[in-house]
């Protein structure tokens, strides 16, 4: 009778047990040496799906498909579709499948096929997506390589060829794209090899995936069905951009793969696609992203009731009653001069190298009267100035607005380089800083020292996307680590 008891216990502990193993969300990580863990230390507890695999907890099947040497490239010298792991995968049925290669096909031995690159990663991709799981995919842009052997492992293929062809078929598959070479692009002391990233870096890794996977989503949520407006649709670095016009300006969105909850959004001022590290850090976290051209009205009325009926638009069309709002050089006069008159439409400004103090920048013109300048004139034009007093009496820039700056009491960031050239930090920046906290306004600088006017952002935007998101959000702590993440 014991004996019959025990066994009918073990049964009903079996049956439930692979119920519970069933129910588990299944991620398959799929990659090479950085995949697999090659160079850390107890790999099976440290490699990034195992620390993954802690991050997520039991709710989560997270398995390890990595093997080392491997490329995506059919043609390649060791490539991954002939391997066990890979049929091993497509055998789970998985849930989710992350897919890190491409460093290898940067290779000398591998270049001559980059051609086929994007040919056998749609079929690659599409060999998970027929599952009958129907997964879903989620590329990694390969990392950065700090190798100076030009016939391996080479940094400048990555940036130029690899990680483009992966954007590329991320947008034509509308699967999702995460950045993990920005990340990495400050951390070679991480890398003792120059290639692997040690526990601390795969631990980089696992968090940016987990946030990933566990944000909360909108996947519903599809701006351009509300655009009421003809557009097409072009590729911004793997994501679907609707450009169209609004009263005669070309206007873009940029819709992420899938929206964070109230839809947020980063508004850039100026200079479409340059430095754009911030805004992809943010479309992967479920951010849009928007632009509307008014150059060159350098923040004059004009200029305002023209960004007005685009916040209109993209109000109508479901984004968020606040924006981030992103300005570099002179981008930041457009900002603050429309913030300053919408102050309850600003979740956060972030400007970078900033013109905030115009007759500053102007009296180096004054001074050169027979050379001329494009932008110069415009100003003038803008604003209708036509002496140099009436310049230097020029009270539009955002440092003559900061009174009403602070009413709208939203954090600023600024990112200045201690050098600039062509923006004077000490009559633009700091003279801003030194008013807005004036009037205990919320403003942080960053000082790049030794730095020149260009370049602009950081290599590595954790710095701006963190800020950003606290502005917007809140962040919650990975279970027994130190890593922040946002969560909405």
């Amino acid at each position: 009778m014991k004996t019959k008891t025990y066994l009918f216990t073990l049964g009903l502990f079996i049956v439930q047990f692979s119920a519970m193993a069933q129910s588990k969300i299944k991620i398959a990580c799929i990659g090479a040496s950085i995949t697999y863990g090659a160079t850390i230390e107890n790999r099976e507890q440290n490699s990034y799906p195992a620390q993954l695999q802690k991050m997520l907890g039991d709710n989560y099947q997270v398995t390890n498909y990595g093997v080392s040497g491997t490329t995506l490239i059919k043609k390649g010298d060791s490539p991954y579709w002939n391997t066990n792991e890979y049929r091993s995968a497509l055998a789970a049925n998985p849930d989710v499948v992350i897919i890190d290669l491409g460093g290898n096909d940067s290779k000398l031995i591998n270049r001559i096929h980059l051609d086929e690159y994007e040919r056998d990663y749609h079929e690659f991709i599409h060999s998970f997506t027929r599952l009958p799981s129907h997964p879903r995919v989620v590329l990694l842009l390969a990392m950065p390589s700090f190798v100076k052997d030009t016939s391996g492992i080479w940094d400048p293929v990555i940036v130029k060829q690899v990680n483009p062809h992966i954007q590329q078929v991320a947008f034509e598959d509308k699967v999702e794209v995460i950045d993990m070479h920005s990340p990495f692009v400050d951390k070679e002391a991480i890398t003792p090899d120059k290639i692997h990233p040690n526990k601390e870096g795969a631990a980089i890794m696992a968090q940016t995936i987990y946030e990933n996977i566990s944000q909360k989503k909108d996947p519903a949520f599809n701006i351009f069905q509300n655009i009421k407006t003809e557009y097409k649709v072009s590729s911004f670095y793997g994501y679907d951009c609707a450009d169209f016009k609004l009263d005669g300006r070309d206007c873009k969105v940029v819709k992420p793969k899938w929206s964070a909850p109230g839809h947020p959004w980063i508004w850039r001022a100026r200079f479409w696609g340059h430095e754009p590290q911030t805004d992809i850090s943010l479309l992967q976290r479920g951010f849009h992203l928007v632009y509307c051209d008014v150059a060159e009205l350098l923040g004059n009325d004009e200029s305002i009731k023209y960004w007005n009926n685009f916040y209109n638009l993209l109000s109508k069309a479901g984004l968020g009653k606040k924006a981030v709002m992103e300005g570099m050089s002179r981008g930041a006069v457009y900002v603050f001069n429309w913030a300053a008159v919408n102050t309850g439409k600003v979740a956060c400004v972030y400007v970078d190298n900033p013109l905030l103090n115009i007759p500053s920048w102007a009296e180096g013109f004054m001074k050169t009267p027979a050379e001329k300048n494009d932008m110069f004139d415009a100003f003038k034009k803008d604003y209708n100035l036509t002496t140099d007093e009436q310049i230097r009496k020029f009270t539009g820039s955002p440092a003559d607005k900061v009174r009403e700056i602070v009413k709208g009491k939203y954090p600023i960031l600024v990112l200045c380089a201690d050098e600039d050239e062509a923006v004077s930090p000490e009559e633009n920046t700091l003279l801003f800083e030194k008013r807005i906290k004036a009037l205990n306004g919320n403003i942080t600088v960053i000082h790049k020292p030794g730095f020149k006017h260009h370049p602009h952002s950081l290599p590595n935007p954790k710095p701006i996307t963190d800020f950003i998101l606290k502005a917007t959000g809140d962040f919650k702590t990975v279970k027994g680590k130190s890593h922040t993440l946002f969560n909405k």
